[in-house]
C-alpha cells in the first residue's frame, strides 16, 4: 500500500470550536498535517474594517492564542504540521504574533507565509469600468464609487506556494485569502511532487480538501438525517488519508461524536457548488459530476472519481464594501394574539420612525422588514418580533434603535424587555474575474524569501458536456401516491453572493428517477420563489450529478443582497434545502407503500 498522509480538519469558519484540534490531538493518532479553515467574505470585509479604524489587526488572533499557542509543544513534539488561512489581510502579522507567543513559552518554531492576495490597496487600479460581478454582471466600479468605504479586495489564490512554504521546511504555514480547499491540497502537493499539469492529482486533492475544509460538517454536522447524528456536543473532526495516486477515505477519530457516512460525505461533496462538472479553484478546473462515494467500514468512506480539466488564467477576486447602516431590534411579546400584536407592533414603530426621519429632514429607510415568529394558536402564547431598517445615514439607523425601546410601554400590552438591539455598517460583496498575471504572491519562512512557481496560463477547458434534459416520470408513477422528497433524498445548501445552492441526493439509485422527472428547474424556481416571498418563479439552473445520483441546483438572483447585506433570518441559506424536504414526490404505489406514506 502506498505512503497515506492524513489531514485533519479542525475549524470551519472565524471563530469555530476550539474542541477540534483538541480532539484531534487527543484522539485522532498521528496526523500529519491539521488545516483550519477561518476567512469567508463577510470575514474579509471584517477584517478591512478592523485596519481601517485601528480596532483590528487584519488577521485571526484568536488563531494564535486560542488554537495555536496552548497546543504548540504537542505539535512540535508530534511533527504535526499546521496549514492556515488565518492570516486574512495581514498574514506576515500574524506568523509574528505566532513567533513571539512561542519564544515567550521557550519554543522555536519555523512559520512560513504565504502573502501578495491582499489587493485592497491597488482597489482603484483594478476596479476600472470594464470590470463586472461574476453572477449579475452588474459594474463593479461604480459600486466601488458609490460605497461609503471599501474594506477589502482579495484574489482567491493557490496551493503551489503554500507547498513551497512547506518544502522550505515550515512547521506552521499562514495564509491570507487562499482557496479553502487549497490549505490541504499544498500539503499534499509537498509530500506528493504532484505538478501544476497533473490536473486529475489536483483534482482529487481539491476534492480531499473541499470535504475537509467545513469540518465537522462532514462528519454529521448540518446532516438532513439529524436524529441519527450521535453526540453533537462530541462530534468528530475529520480526518482525510490521502494517497499519491489521488485516493481518499473520510473518516474520523474513534470515540467520537457525529457519524461519516455516504449521506454525510455526499451532501458536503456538493456544499456551496454550482456547476459540479466546473467547479473553478485556483489550480484546476475541477469535474466532481462522477465522484463516487462508498462505505468501506464504520465511519469511513471512499471516495474516487475527480477529473480535472485544466485550469484558467484568473483568479476569482472578492471585493467587499460598506453602503448605508442597519439598525436591528428583536422584541418579545407575550399573551392572547401575540402574533397579531408583534404584527402591529412592528408596523407602528416603522411609522413612527419615519414620521421622525422627515421632522428631522432625514431621507426615508432605504428598505424594511419585520418578522413575526410564533404567537399562533390558541390561547396565551410568545411571539417575537425581529425588526430590520436600513437607511443611507448613520443618523437616521439609529433613530429606529432608539426608539424601539418605547415599546415597551407606548404599544402592545405583554411587551417586554428587548432580546437585542444595535446597528452596523451594512456590507455588500461582489466578485469578478481576475487576470493571475496582476497578482504578485510572496512566500517567506522565518523572513527568508523561497522561491516558487505559480502557472498563470489557462490550459484545456474544453467545452461543457450538453445538459440532458429533464426525464419523464417513470411509467409506474402515480400521482395519487406521492411521498415528501426527504423520504427519498438528502438535501443540503449554501449561500454563494446573491445566490444559493441546494444538492438533491437519492438515498438510493431507484429512487433517482422520480426525483428527477418530478423536480425540474421550472418546479423548483416556483417553489423557492412562493416559500421566499418573492412571488415570481425564481431563475434556476439544475445540474446533473451521476456519480452520487444526485441533482444539483442553483437558485439565482435569491439571497436578498447576500450575507450581511441580506434582511433574510437565513442570510447563509443553511435552511433553503430544509423548504423543499417536504414537496410531495409522485411515485409509483409499490415504492409508496415501502416507504409508509
Amino acid at each position: 500500500m502506498s505512503r497515506i498522509v492524513r489531514i485533519g480538519a479542525a475549524t470551519a469558519f472565524f471563530n469555530d470550536s476550539r474542541m477540534g484540534i483538541a480532539q484531534l490531538l487527543a484522539k485522532a493518532g498521528k496526523l500529519d498535517y491539521i488545516i483550519f479553515d477561518f476567512l469567508a467574505e463577510s470575514v474579509m470585509g471584517g477584517l478591512g474594517r478592523g485596519l481601517a479604524t485601528g480596532t483590528g489587526q487584519g488577521y485571526a488572533a484568536d488563531f494564535v492564542d486560542g488554537y495555536i499557542l496552548p497546543h504548540l509543544p504537542t505539535l512540535l513534539e508530534r511533527g504535526t504540521r499546521i496549514v492556515a488561512n488565518a492570516g486574512g489581510l495581514n498574514p506576515a502579522a500574524c506568523a509574528d504574533a505566532i513567533r513571539a507567543g512561542a519564544a515567550r513559552a521557550g519554543l522555536s518554531v519555523r512559520v512560513g507565509v504565504v502573502e501578495g492576495d491582499n489587493l485592497t490597496a491597488r482597489v482603484d487600479k483594478i476596479v476600472t469600468g470594464e470590470i463586472a460581478d461574476m453572477f449579475d454582471g452588474s459594474c463593479v466600479h461604480e459600486k466601488v464609487a458609490e460605497a461609503d468605504r471599501v474594506n477589502s479586495l482579495v484574489a482567491y489564490t493557490g496551493a503551489f506556494p503554500i507547498a513551497a512554504a512547506l518544502a522550505a521546511g515550515a512547521q506552521i504555514v499562514v495564509t491570507g485569502r487562499a482557496v479553502d480547499s487549497a490549505l490541504a491540497l499544498g500539503a499534499l502537493i509537498h509530500e506528493f511532487g504532484w505538478g501544476p499539469e497533473d490536473f486529475d492529482l489536483l483534482a482529487a486533492g481539491t476534492l480531499a480538501g473541499h470535504l475537509l475544509e467545513c469540518s465537522a460538517q462532514v462528519t454529521g454536522g448540518t446532516f438532513t438525517d439529524w436524529r441519527d447524528v450521535p453526540d453533537w456536543a462530541g462530534i468528530g473532526m475529520p480526518v482525510g488519508e490521502c494517497q499519491a495516486d489521488g485516493g481518499l477515505v473520510i473518516t474520523k477519530p474513534d470515540g467520537t461524536g457525529g457519524l461519516v457516512t455516504v449521506g454525510t460525505v455526499s451532501e458536503q461533496l456538493l456544499y456551496e457548488v454550482s456547476d459540479p462538472q466546473r467547479y473553478y479553484v485556483a489550480d484546476v478546473i475541477c469535474d466532481f459530476s462522477a465522484v463516487q462515494a462508498r462505505q468501506v467500514g464504520p465511519d469511513r468512506v471512499e471516495v474516487s472519481g475527480a477529473r480535472g480539466l485544466g485550469r484558467t488564467d484568473t483568479y476569482k477576486a472578492s471585493l467587499t464594501y460598506d453602503q448605508g447602516w442597519r439598525a436591528s431590534a428583536t422584541i418579545p411579546i407575550l399573551g392572547l394574539e401575540a402574533g397579531a400584536k408583534a404584527r402591529r407592533t412592528g408596523e407602528e414603530l416603522f411609522a413612527r420612525a419615519g414620521a421622525m426621519l422627515r421632522d428631522s429632514q432625514l431621507p426615508p429607510f432605504d428598505r424594511t422588514r419585520c418578522d413575526v415568529f410564533g404567537g399562533e394558536g390558541e390561547g396565551a402564547t410568545v411571539a417575537i418580533c425581529r425588526l430590520i431598517a436600513d437607511h443611507p445615514d448613520q443618523a437616521g439607523a439609529q433613530l429606529l434603535v432608539r426608539e424601539q425601546g418605547s415599546a415597551i410601554s407606548h404599544m402592545s400590552v405583554g411587551t417586554t424587555l428587548g432580546l437585542a438591539a444595535g446597528m452596523r455598517p451594512i456590507q455588500r460583496i461582489t466578485g469578478f474575474l481576475l487576470p493571475k498575471s496582476l497578482v504578485t504572491q510572496a512566500v517567506s519562512v522565518d523572513g527568508r524569501s523561497v522561491a516558487f512557481e505559480v502557472a498563470t496560463d489557462a490550459r484545456g477547458e474544453p467545452d461543457a458536456a450538453p445538459v440532458p434534459a429533464d426525464p419523464r416520470l417513470p411509467d409506474d408513477a402515480d400521482p395519487q401516491f406521492t411521498v415528501p422528497l426527504i423520504r427519498l433524498a438528502w438535501a443540503r445548501s449554501g449561500d454563494k453572493g446573491n445566490l444559493f445552492n441546494v444538492a438533491v441526493i437519492a438515498r438510493s439509485p431507484e429512487f433517482l428517477p422520480y426525483i428527477a422527472a418530478f423536480l425540474t428547474a421550472e418546479r423548483t424556481g416556483d417553489h423557492y420563489g412562493r416559500v421566499l416571498g418573492h412571488q415570481r418563479r425564481l431563475p434556476v439552473e439544475r445540474f446533473s450529478v451521476p456519480g452520487l445520483c444526485a441533482l444539483n441546483f442553483v437558485v439565482m438572483g435569491s439571497m436578498d443582497g447576500g450575507v450581511l447585506a441580506s434582511t433574510w433570518i437565513d442570510p447563509v441559506a443553511k435552511g433553503m434545502a430544509q423548504l423543499l424536504l417536504d414537496i410531495p414526490v409522485p411515485v409509483s404505489p409499490d415504492l409508496s407503500q415501502r416507504l409508509g406514506s
